[in-house]
C-alpha cells in the first residue's frame, strides 16, 4: 500500500485519497483502542504519529484482523444508532397521535313562546263576484272565531290572497263551457299566548260548522329564547367532554392536556319527548313543549 501511495504513475485522484487515507486510520485506530480499552496500543499509534504516517500504516497493514473488527464495530455502531434515531422518531410521531375525542352534550327543556297559526280557505265558482263574495264571509268567520276564542284583533293578519282560473277543453283544445275561477286566502294567528293557541287549534272543527271550506291549517310552536342559553349550554357541554376525557385517561393510566380542536354543533329545538337530533336546526316545532340540545366534539391531548 505504501508503494502504491509513492507511485509517480497514480494520478492527481490518487493523491488525494493518500491524503486522506492517513486520517481514516488514524480515526479508527483510536477507535480500535477506546473500545478495547488496549491502552499500549493506543500509545503504540500516538508514538507512530509522532514518527509519522508510514509507520502507522505498515503496522496496521500487520493486523488486518484488527483492522477489520474495527470496522465491523464502526458499522454496527452506525446501524445502532440509525435504529435508535428512527425509533426515537417514531415514538416521537406516535406521541403526536396521542388524543382522544369526546363528545359533550348540553340539554334544556323548555316551553314555547310564541304560535303561529294559517288557516287557508277558498272557494270556487264561474263568476267572480259571488266567488269573492263567499271567500269574504269565510274570512269574516275565522276573524270571529279568533275573537272569540280571546284573541286581540291586531294578532289576527290576512297572510296570503290569491286568484286562479282553469278552462275545460275537449280531444282537440278547444274550450268547452265558462272558466272556473278559484279565489284562496289565508289568514294567520301569531300569538304569544301559546296555551290559548293550542286550546282553540283543538277546536278548529268549529271552523267547518260556520262555513269555513278550509283547504289547510297548520300550528307551529316556537321558543324564542334560544340565543339566552347558548353561552350556559356550550360551558355544560364542554364540562361534559372535559369530564368524559379524564374518565378515559384514568381508565388508560394517561393524563388529560390541552384541546387539540374542538367544534361546536347544531342547536336543535324539537318536541321534548322526540327523537334527538344533532344536526337540527332552531325551528318550531308541533308541540309547545320542547327540548334545547347542542352536541360539542372535542380533541384533548393526551400524556
Amino acid at each position: 500500500m505504501q508503494q502504491w501511495l509513492a507511485d509517480p504513475r497514480c494520478g492527481a485522484s490518487h493523491a488525494k485519497i493518500s491524503f486522506h487515507l492517513p486520517r481514516l486510520i488514524d480515526i479508527i485506530a483510536r477507535f480500535v483502542a477506546a473500545v478495547t480499552g488496549d491502552r499500549d496500543r493506543w500509545l503504540l499509534v500516538y508514538a507512530d504519529e509522532r514518527l509519522g504516517f508510514h509507520p502507522m500504516i505498515q503496522k496496521l497493514q500487520d493486523s488486518r484482523v484488527v483492522l477489520l473488527g474495527a470496522v465491523a464495530i464502526f458499522a454496527i455502531g452506525l446501524t445502532t444508532s440509525g435504529y435508535a434515531l428512527g425509533d426515537g422518531l417514531r415514538r416521537s410521531k406516535m406521541a403526536e397521535h396521542r388524543t382522544v375525542t369526546v363528545r359533550g352534550v348540553s340539554e334544556r327543556n323548555v316551553t314555547a313562546d310564541l304560535a303561529t297559526w294559517s288557516v287557508n280557505f277558498s272557494h270556487q265558482g264561474t263568476e267572480l263576484a259571488p266567488v269573492q263574495q263567499s271567500v269574504d264571509q269565510q274570512a269574516s268567520a275565522v276573524r270571529a272565531f279568533f275573537l272569540r276564542s280571546g284573541f286581540r284583533p291586531d294578532e289576527v293578519t290576512d297572510s296570503n290572497v290569491a286568484v286562479s282560473r282553469e278552462q275545460a277543453r275537449d280531444r282537440d283544445g278547444n274550450p268547452t263551457g265558462p272558466q272556473k275561477l278559484t279565489v284562496s286566502r289565508s289568514i294567520q294567528l301569531r300569538t304569544n299566548d301559546v296555551m290559548k293557541a293550542r286550546t282553540a287549534y283543538a277546536r278548529q272543527a268549529e271552523l267547518l260548522r260556520d262555513g269555513v271550506e278550509i283547504s289547510g291549517t297548520s300550528i307551529a310552536y316556537t321558543f324564542t329564547g334560544l340565543n339566552g342559553l347558548k353561552p350556559q349550554m356550550i360551558a355544560e357541554a364542554t364540562r361534559n367532554a372535559r369530564e368524559s376525557a379524564e374518565q378515559f385517561a384514568r381508565d388508560s393510566g394517561v393524563d388529560v392536556g390541552r384541546i387539540k380542536s374542538a367544534s361546536q354543533g347544531y342547536f336543535s329545538v324539537g318536541a321534548r319527548d322526540g327523537e334527538d337530533c344533532d344536526d337540527c336546526g332552531s325551528s318550531g316545532g308541533s308541540s309547545p313543549f320542547q327540548k334545547v340540545r347542542v352536541v360539542t366534539t372535542i380533541d384533548y391531548d393526551l400524556g
